[in-house]
């Protein structure tokens, strides 16, 4: 046998554990390290890394400020939002208690501001919201509020600003909805609207515009019969998945004996003008309102007359509506005011230029509405000015003329007169408008339904 073997094995026996796996795997070890020494033999030495050049670089790295992150956490851990409804009966001091507000001076602040007083006047069933601290002071408090005149929503909110307090008021910002529904009258128009069918009662201020908005072809106190039936699609507005107002009527369809009468309402998008039209594009609202006032009596009309001053007999070319100083005189159309200051004999003066050549004149104002001026634009009804005894005057009255050409006018050949039509270009943005409230109406159907969309 060869020395080398000998040696190799005797080594091996030595190396060699007692357990056979043991055994194995150290005899593979070794076998592979006898290889591993005959193949460092012929290959070249590389060069050891600690003689290679060593480069050193110093960068300054910021530490996160982990006190104000930890702050800020146990900041959001701290602060609670709760929301309740508004019961009968409530008092501040009963609506911050079930909010979870335990701070007197926010208390005191809601009771002294005057905006934020407004909170105390929320309606039963309304909602209010707020954010306090653990301790329950109060970070924030928020609630909607409806204004009774022109039914606008506005946000008003209680914010904490350091150890003091701020109110702060916006538009809310609503979701606007449209709802379609369908009546057939049985005994009266008001039983079929106070009907609980297909979503419940139509509200009071709808039912009022489709009484206006189809008078002047029905008389709903003898022409309504059982059998009639109406559709109407109008505007809801809610915040929160709450309703908070409802807005106008957008189209309106009443069948009277058999006779369907149907009303669109379009606002052009360039000019900004709007109003109810049939669905052929026909104007439903008058051009001109019958008075400017609304609760007067005429003292002399468009005539012959003695004049009051001079005692002559000559041509009154106007008619003048006898009224209370103060009474509010309005727009019998949409114009842009072409004059507004003192007219001499006329007094406080206002003239008002409307579509094609008419034009119309109100003299004797004890003032002139305020921001009216030369140029401004103004919509039917309007305030302009109100009743007074400027100028020529014996007493307090309003002179009203119409103008044509510049030529005065009786008033009354003028008063069934259509509201100015819709040009070509109006009019074709119209009939997209007015197709798909019409394929709102055929979605009803002649056995009633309801549906809404947003």
């Amino acid at each position: 046998m060869n020395p080398i073997q000998k040696i190799t094995r005797q080594t091996l026996l030595q190396l060699v554990p007692k357990t056979r796996k043991a055994r194995v795997l150290s005899a593979g070890a070794v076998f592979l390290s006898m290889c591993a020494f005959g193949a460092v033999g012929v290959a070249p030495i590389a060069s050891d890394p600690s003689d290679l050049p060593v480069t050193s670089v110093a960068t300054n790295l910021e530490l996160p400020n982990l006190a104000s992150q930890i702050a800020a956490l146990q900041q959001d851990e701290q602060q609670f939002i709760h929301e309740e409804r508004i019961r009968r009966g409530d008092s501040l001091g009963s609506l911050f208690t079930r909010l979870g507000i335990e701070d007197a001076q926010a208390q005191k602040f809601v009771r002294s501001d005057k905006l934020a007083r407004r909170l105390l006047s929320l309606q039963t069933g309304k909602r209010i919201q707020a954010e306090t601290d653990e301790n329950g002071l109060l970070l924030s408090m928020r609630a909607t509020v409806i204004d009774g005149k022109n039914g606008n929503a506005r946000t008003i909110s209680v914010e904490r600003k350091g150890e003091s307090f701020v109110a702060l008021e916006a538009p809310a910002k609503l979701e606007r909805r449209v709802e379609m529904r369908s009546r057939d009258i049985a005994s009266s128009l008001y039983a079929a609207t106070d009907s609980n069918v297909d979503g419940g009662s139509l509200p009071d201020s709808i039912v009022g515009q489709i009484i206006e908005m189809f008078s002047t072809d029905i008389d709903f106190r003898t022409d309504v019969k059982r059998g009639d039936r109406f559709n109407v699609v109008y505007e809801t507005f809610w915040l929160d998945g709450e309703q908070v107002k409802t807005g106008r009527i957008l189209a309106g369809e009443f069948v009277n004996r058999g006779v369907a009468y149907q009303s669109v309402w379009y606002e052009d998008p360039i000019t900004k003008q709007g109003g109810y039209y049939t669905l052929d594009g026909k104007a439903l609202k008058k051009a001109f309102l019958k008075s400017p006032l609304e609760y007067s009596r005429i003292s002399s009309g468009f005539s012959m007359r003695v004049h009051p001053l001079s005692g002559k007999w000559k041509a009154h070319k106007g008619v003048d509506y006898a009224a209370s100083t103060g009474t509010p005189i309005r727009a019998v159309a949409d114009a842009t005011v072409d004059f507004a200051g003192n007219g001499n004999g006329y007094g406080n003066m206002v003239v008002l230029k409307h579509w094609s050549a008419y034009s119309t004149a109100y003299a004797h104002m004890s003032r002139i509405a305020p921001g009216l001026r030369k140029g401004a634009k103004i919509s039917q009804g309007q305030v302009i000015g109100y009743v007074g005894s400027t100028g020529w005057s014996t007493g307090a009255h309003l002179h009203y003329e119409f103008r044509v050409a510049g030529v005065a006018k009786d008033p009354n050949q003028y008063k069934s007169l259509a509201q100015q039509p819709l040009n070509q270009a109006e009019l074709a943005r119209f009939r997209m408008a007015a197709a798909e409230m019409n394929h709102r109406f055929s979605l009803l159907g002649p056995s009633g339904s309801a549906m809404a969309a947003r």
